[in-house]
């Protein structure tokens, strides 16, 4: 019934307001800044009546998204021409057969131009299963105005420590939720290792310990922030705001957020690369984002690889950062003056994208996110003496669809 609704209301379901048989169905999350409006307006005056795409606007939480879409795709409905996915979605959705692989010219164009962050998101079994559109990942946001620019080799103890001394707080997302896998995936990619490897097999090792040790002194110490196991990110972006901390980790929406407290506050803010987990190693940011894929019942492939295309062009991508803050997957897109003046941190954005670590790219990754959710989840409680065994545990019960 809410599946139904949801369609209704977006005017599905007659020829008029559909487009009939030229008529090119995306179904993705409403976004509110009129950034995918506009890149319908335009895509469809491109077409010149070849084709017409209805913007089917899913709710903005990620797992309603997920819920509403899957219960189309299973049920075979030819509807569904166009998906906004999130990155976390290509395994299951290609294991499942609801989406079609890009192959020949399509995936030269799913391809070409992309950062290796967001192909990455797209790429199950050595194919290409949607065409990157938005990226997105975390950023070390500071306050200038109260410590200095942090090092190149900036560690999470550092941080730490550094806050503790100063009487602040670090901000980041200790909710039993997506926020959290995305947390400890980021410090255990970060360390070195993994969860589950390319072919799909479970690799927990001592870096799982590593996350642990991270999560456990930030959440025991005095700059773990109030509420700090039910914070999500606009929690940790109303704690940076309110001025109790001097750190927060978080996605780039905050900064034009920032703008609205007053412009000296946005101006004291100060952005670094994502903390290392361990000295002398890289760090390896959060890696999220929308892909679009073609569902694998639609009536129009061709329209809807077309469409899909016209999409995620790059000058779509600029108006999607420009209106709704949302990073590029294209390397070109990131030298626009445009982008530049919208994000001073461009760059640093683009690097961390490029270098970002994907979370665990598998069928069962629903599953296997709520495992490690458990297994974290309260971050004071988390033990570094017996995580891996409790982790490895459930993350390979529920590979194999079992109750962890």
């Amino acid at each position: 019934m809410v599946a139904a609704a949801v369609a209704t209301g977006c005017g599905i379901g007659g020829d008029d307001a559909a487009g009939g048989a030229r008529a090119v169905n995306w179904y993705v999350f409403n976004e509110p800044g009129g950034a995918y409006e506009q890149a319908i307006r335009d895509c469809n005056q491109q077409a010149d009546g070849r084709y017409r795409i209805n913007y089917v606007r899913l709710p903005t939480d990620a797992n309603q998204q997920r819920e509403l879409i899957v219960r189309r795709l299973a049920a075979e409905d030819d509807t569904v021409d166009l998906v906004g996915m999130d990155v976390i979605w290509t395994a299951e959705f290609a294991e499942a057969g609801w989406i079609l692989p890009w192959e020949g010219d399509r995936r030269d164009a799913a391809e070409e131009g992309r950062l290796e962050g967001p192909l990455a998101t797209v790429t199950y079994e050595d194919e290409v299963w949607a065409a990157p559109f938005t990226s997105n990942t975390q950023l070390l946001w500071y306050r200038k105005d109260r410590v200095d620019e942090p090092p190149e080799d900036f560690t999470w103890d550092q941080m730490i420590d550094d806050a503790v001394e100063q009487g602040r707080d670090i901000e980041v997302q200790g909710r039993q939720y997506e926020g959290l896998t995305v947390w400890v995936n980021a410090l255990i990619e970060s360390a070195g290792g993994q969860i589950v490897n390319d072919e799909g097999e479970v690799v927990v090792d001592d870096t799982a310990r590593t996350a642990a040790e991270i999560i456990r002194k930030l959440a025991r110490s005095p700059a773990a922030p109030p509420g700090l196991a039910t914070n999500a990110e606009d929690d940790a972006r109303l704690g940076f705001e309110s001025g109790r901390s001097d750190y927060q980790i978080n996605y780039t929406f905050i900064y034009p957020s920032a703008a609205a407290i007053g412009e000296d506050f946005q101006r004291n803010i100060g952005w670094a690369r994502y903390p290392r987990s361990v000295a002398g190693e890289a760090s390896r940011p959060p890696l999220g984002g929308i892909n679009i894929g073609v569902g694998a019942y639609t009536t129009k492939r061709d329209l809807a690889f077309d469409a899909a295309e016209c999409l995620t062009s790059e000058a779509n991508q600029l108006i999607a950062a420009e209106k709704g803050g949302l990073a590029p997957s294209s390397e070109a897109v990131y030298d626009e003056p445009a982008l530049r003046e919208a994000f001073p941190f461009a760059e640093l954005l683009r690097e961390s994208i490029e270098d970002g670590g994907p979370r665990p790219v598998t069928p069962a990754y629903a599953d296997i996110s709520l495992a490690i959710q458990k297994t974290y989840h309260p971050p004071d409680d988390v033990d570094p003496a017996t995580v891996v065994e409790e982790l490895t545990d459930r993350i390979e019960r529920a590979a194999e669809g079992g109750i962890f």
